[in-house]
């Protein structure tokens, strides 16, 4: 069991490294919170479930487990909010509810 844990910290820390590089080196604001929460969030959970593992006590897994659920239900809302924040601020468009959903056709006008 202290091999899966240790190959689930080891994974995990290599993935948030990886998700700080991207932070630093990615060009415009929804890429870089992009790498932050999605990489970021997989290297957490990847950690806590490592920690858990390893940790073979019910007193620090159940908290471990309610530390990556709420990871899980918080980070996707902060990531929404920071997109949104950054289309408001490149100022292309002046209500951000009028912006071009994934699927809209691209050569038809605004239905909103």
């Amino acid at each position: 069991m202290s091999a899966i844990a240790g190959l689930f910290l080891v994974a995990g820390g290599l993935l948030l490294l990886i998700a700080a590089w991207g932070v630093i080196t990615l060009p415009d604001a929804l890429a870089r919170q992009h790498a932050a929460t999605k990489a970021g969030t997989l290297a957490l959970a990847m950690v806590c479930i490592g920690a858990a593992l390893g940790s073979l006590s019910w007193d620090w897994a159940w908290r471990l487990v309610l530390i990556v659920g709420f990871l899980l239900a918080t980070l996707p809302v902060a990531s929404h909010l920071l997109a949104r924040a950054a289309v408001r601020e490149a100022g292309t468009i002046d209500n951000v509810s009028q912006a071009k959903l994934v699927g809209d056709d691209p050569a038809e006008k605004s239905r909103r």
